[in-house]
């Protein structure tokens, strides 16, 4: 394994990190806990949650993958193995079932409060904003179109007042964006540098061969405000395995059972991905690996987050870290990407 550390932290933490937005729905209780002692026998340290896993996120499902982490830590007592984060759910339609009140001070207690009781831990290494409050570019869409009606607030000062709170209460150690533009990293941390509160140490947004928004703005701020990227879907909910391409896809893959999970299946996204299946195969590589180690070497990466419904795809996955790619293979890569630019953002 490799290691990095979280952005002006002395916090190791391997540069795979194990996602876990599958366990208490195509993942069972047990095979979440062979999937945290496997990971951890291969050297990864950084497990991210959720209050909002797993996903599709429900009623009935809300918060299970916590709980399932929380049961692991108590029987193994491996917490202090783990550098841990976690996130409290944005607004919306698809998060009203947890609260409607945002990241305000009373939401923002209570979900950290409630985590770390279905953690079973005192503390979480990283708490993250899932979403931003306000109305802003989203999955799918490839451009910001601004809304005259959104009711939002600037609320940045507020939210970060809160979470200093916290962060001095020894609940959570340090705080972390995600699903974020350019515009809200630079308010928070804007924010954070003028009031001495405390700073975003890294942004999770999604990642991989065929969504490279990130690239585009935020890259630049990732390295000049030494914000890391926590990568994920950088398999792009499993497309990029090439498993659908080929039609090896077991019934149980995300996408057979959610379909409506078409983000990175549209036209110009397979044919894309058909390209990059050449490449790997031309060069003795699987689609899995070589997309997810072109992830691993990216200079604003901080960590890449890997998810799997099986022992083997996590095998396949964490071993992608021993995978360099070649100057020829990223020439080849770019090409594809300036005929066929993020065509799943």
């Amino acid at each position: 394994m490799k290691y990095t550390t979280l952005p002006h932290t002395d916090i190791k933490v391997s540069k795979i990190c194990l996602g876990t937005m599958t366990w208490g729905n195509q993942n069972t209780q047990e095979e979440g806990f062979e999937q945290m002692d496997f990971a951890l026998d291969k050297g990864v340290n950084f497990f991210d949650c959720a209050e909002l896993y797993p996903v599709p996120a429900t009623k009935e499902t809300y918060a299970e993958t916590e709980r399932i982490i929380g049961n692991w830590f108590n029987k193994t007592g491996n917490r202090d193995k783990v550098v841990l984060a976690s996130k409290i759910a944005g607004t919306g339609d698809y998060t009203a079932h947890i609260r409607t009140n945002g990241f305000c001070k009373e939401a923002l207690n209570e979900a950290v409060d409630n985590s770390l009781k279905r953690l079973q831990t005192d503390y979480i290494d990283l708490y993250q904003l899932h979403w931003p409050e306000r109305n802003t570019k989203m999955f799918g869409t490839r451009d910001y179109v601004h809304n005259v009606n959104d009711p939002w607030v600037d609320n940045f000062n507020e939210v970060l007042h809160s979470l200093d709170e916290i962060v001095k209460s020894g609940k959570i150690r340090h705080v972390g964006i995600s699903n974020e533009g350019a515009w809200g990293t630079m308010r928070y941390l804007q924010e954070s540098q003028l009031h001495n509160l405390p700073r975003a140490i890294t942004i999770q947004n999604a990642y991989s061969l065929i969504n490279r928004v990130f690239e585009v703005d935020l890259a630049e701020v990732s390295h000049r405000e030494e914000i890391g990227l926590l990568a994920y879907s950088p398999m792009a909910f499993g497309v990029l395995s090439g498993k659908y391409i080929k039609g090896t896809a077991a019934d149980n893959a995300r996408l057979k059972l959610f379909p409506r999970f078409a983000r990175y299946s549209g036209e110009k996204a397979t044919e894309a991905t058909k390209r990059y299946l050449k490449i790997a195969e031309d060069n003795n590589m699987s689609l899995a690996q070589m997309a997810l180690a072109f992830v691993n070497e990216r200079p604003f990466v901080t960590s890449n987050i890997i998810g799997a419904t099986t022992i083997s795809q996590l095998e396949e996955n964490i071993d992608s870290i021993t995978i360099s790619l070649s100057e020829d293979v990223m020439k080849a890569i770019n090409a594809v990407h300036a005929e066929i630019p993020n065509p799943a953002p």
